[in-house]
Order: C-alpha cells, then structure tokens, then sequence
C-alpha cells in the first residue's frame, strides 16, 4: 500500500488517468494539476492549481511521459491551463521527493540535478519498454493496414532495430505471414534473428537490402534510413518509423520521392492508453514502496 505517501500528478493523457486510478487505490494521498476539462470527475483526489505550496509536501511528482519541453511546459491534455514547471516549483521540492517522468529531455534533467533531486525516467526501464512494445507493435501494424493495399501475409518487412521493440515487432509480422528481415548492428542479434526464422542483415549493408521490400519499420534513434537508401527503393514501399523524435528517415527526400513515410512516435498511449496507463502505474507503484519503505506499506 501507498498509506501515507503524498503524489502530485501533474499533466498529461489518458495514460496519467490510470496511474492516478492506481494510487488512488493503493491510498496514496493524490493531488492532481491539469485535470480540470475531464466530464467524468476523478474520484479520491484533490484538484490543485500549481504553485511552489503545493509542491513542498510531496513525496513524488509524476510528470508526462514526455515530462516538458525545454522552456518546461508541460503537457496537459485535460485542462485548459498553461502548465509550466519552473524553477521555483524544483526548489520547492522536498529533498527526499523522487520526480517520475517516461524520458526526460536536457531542461528537465538539468533542473533536478541543480535542486538535487532524484529523477526517474520509467520508458528506460527495461520491464516498461518490453511491456511497452506490445501496444507499439499493434499500433504499428495498424498504421501498416490503414496505408497499403496489400496484405501482411507475404510481403516483404523489413525491421530496422532488434532492441525490445524490435524484436516484438518482427515477431508480429511473422505471427501474420510477413517474410521478415531484420537490420541489426551486432553478430548475437543476427544469431538471434536466424534462431527466430528471420533473415538478417547488417544496417551497414542496408543499401543492398531494399529490392522487393513493401513494408519498413524503423526503431534505430538516428538518420539510418538517408535520401541514398530512399532513392533505391521501390515507390510502393511504406516507412513507419518508431524511432523517438525526430526518427531516423529522411521525410523530406520520401515526400519529394513520392514514398510513404511516416513518424509514429508515442504510439502506445495513442492506440492503448488504458494498457500503456497501466504499465507504467504497476512500475510506478513498485518503485514508490522501494523509495518510501518507512511509509508505503510494501505487504
């Protein structure tokens, strides 16, 4: 249980809706900030307005998967109000409160390293992005129906990537019928992908790989997919590119060639926000009882 433990929810989708169900009934004491525009009203929280008060008594601060930009806006997509995390809000911040975030970008981390506190990003958890890329997965095979005219079932996919995600993706086109080639960096990964009934390549041989290919999906985080690659592959071919923003294509160059290419960042709290809200809450509520053991009863 959370008995004692003090959680300011601030911003965010439809995924903080879980989280928040989730605290709730461990009985945690939940404060919420841009949850204001929800026509059915949280139960067993208190609507706040952010301020350095609030803040000062709070044991975690959970902030969007995306936490905030770079001038600390923060995401809120049920509210009506700007929210901005500043430095007087860090500051405010009791020494032993823990910030939760999915990934953190260069404002965040630096402002919780000058006031000293501890910032968790759950989306580099292992167990979460594992979790995480079943709903990524679907999401993409989705995208991949919704802009072909053809059938998984024997067309030629291609899987930039065999970290967690791309290991679950290659395996879905597989469970469909596609014939599956996987791009991978490292000798274990290819042994990895023969073992798996895939057909791997080298991403350093990408160029030689694109005849015939229908289907891309790319997880790499950096420009692999270049205006050189673009130009040898067949028009027909669709890019779904799961890599954070801004991916690893060359979106440009695929427009002006007339190819199919598309960002898909974020997808499972587009496609599974419930599921994806879900997972991070059953981490988040993990780690809350390991950081206050002398509060949260861990039975």
């Amino acid at each position: 249980m959370l008995t004692g433990i003090r959680i300011v929810v601030l911003g965010g989708d439809a995924r903080q809706l879980e989280v928040i169900r989730k605290c709730v009934e461990m009985d945690a004491t939940v404060s919420v900030v841009g949850f204001d525009k929800l026509e059915v009203p949280l139960k067993g929280v208190s609507h706040e307005t952010l301020s350095a008060k609030l803040l000062e008594s709070s044991d975690a601060l959970f902030l969007p998967v995306v936490g905030c930009d770079e001038e600390g806006n923060v995401s809120a997509l049920f509210s009506t109000q700007k929210l901005q995390f500043l430095n007087e809000h860090a500051a405010a911040l009791p020494p032993h409160c823990v910030v939760y975030t999915g990934m953190a970008r260069t404002y965040l981390k630096e402002i919780c390293i000058r006031h000293d506190l501890k910032l968790v990003e759950l989306l580099k958890r292992d167990d979460v992005a594992i979790y995480n890329s079943i709903p990524t997965a679907e999401g993409a095979l989705v995208m991949a129906i919704q802009h072909t005219d053809f059938t998984i079932h024997g067309a030629n996919c291609m899987v930039l990537g065999m970290g967690r995600t791309g290991f679950t993706m290659a395996r879905a086109l597989q469970g469909l019928g596609g014939i599956v080639k996987v791009g991978v960096r490292r000798a274990e990964d290819a042994a990895r992908a023969v073992e798996m009934g895939w057909k791997p390549f080298m991403t350093r041989d990408l160029a030689g790989e694109t005849q015939g290919v229908d289907l891309i999906f790319n997880t790499i985080p950096s420009m692999i997919i270049t205006a050189q690659i673009l130009s040898k592959l067949p028009l027909s071919t669709v890019i779904i590119d799961l890599a954070s923003a801004p991916g690893g294509c060359d979106f440009r160059y695929a427009e002006k060639r007339g190819i199919t290419a598309m960002l898909a960042p974020g997808l499972p709290g587009i496609v599974a926000p419930k599921t994806a809200g879900a997972i991070i809450a059953n981490t988040l509520v993990q780690l809350l009882m390991e950081d206050n053991p002398e509060r949260g009863d861990a039975r």
